[in-house]
């Protein structure tokens, strides 16, 4: 014997809108989900099925009191429908209305755009143009290291990068003088931390070589 099968959403909801019509009254939740089943709705799913409604406005719900009432007349299903009617056929005719815009726009577009032999000749020399270009940069790239001015800002860049390790530098010293004066007992320990941290004996201050002058490097 084969398994019955249960009812939809959609089939639920029809059902449930029965209720509501054919009796043009107002219910509590728990009345619903005791009449639910006498429709072939189960009593666990009514909730989720008239909250569904109510979304869709096909069914109201307020508030009186401590209690939340549902209801749905005909009427009001009727009027709500016609609503979405009428939005959705304005909606539509904006759509037409948007779409014969860009279809003469389209066509404004294409005016002295139309295939010639003078238009495929600009186009030709566009094409051209571009390839030219993108093959000057490809050969500009080559001479990049010898720029003037690529090297003055790696240069600007080096003297900026020593400034910022020298700063950290001076905190490192000073915060290693400021260890010493607190905690004399402990300097063995802070010596080992020191050099386990990489802060050995020629831990010092940057210094620049004499900066290579860019006459040379033009050269």
């Amino acid at each position: 014997m084969s398994k019955k099968r249960g009812l939809s959403l959609e089939e639920k909801r029809e059902k449930m809108l029965q209720i509501f019509y054919e009796s043009q009254d107002f219910f509590l939740l728990k009345e619903l989900e005791k009449m639910g089943p006498r429709k072939g709705v189960i009593a666990q799913s009514v909730k989720d099925v008239v909250q569904s409604l109510v979304d869709d406005d096909l069914v109201s719900k307020d508030k009186i009191g401590t209690s939340v009432y549902f209801w749905s007349l005909p009427s009001c299903a009727g009027n709500q429908l016609r609503n979405v009617y009428r939005k959705l056929d304005s909606d539509l005719q904006n759509s037409k209305n948007r779409h014969a815009q860009l279809v003469e726009q389209c066509q404004e577009l294409k005016k002295g755009r139309e295939e010639s032999e003078e238009r495929a000749e600009a186009v030709a020399d566009l094409k051209a143009v571009e390839q030219q270009h993108n093959e000057l940069k490809v050969e500009l790239e080559k001479y990049r290291d010898n720029d003037p001015a690529a090297f003055e800002a790696m240069r600007e860049a080096i003297v900026v990068a020593q400034a910022s390790a020298n700063r950290w530098t001076d905190n490192i010293f000073t915060l290693r003088h400021w260890c010493s004066n607190n905690f004399p007992e402990a300097k063995e320990q802070l010596e080992n931390l020191y050099k386990e941290v990489g802060l050995t004996d020629d831990f010092d201050y940057l210094e620049l070589v004499a900066p290579v002058p860019l006459k040379a490097v033009a050269e």
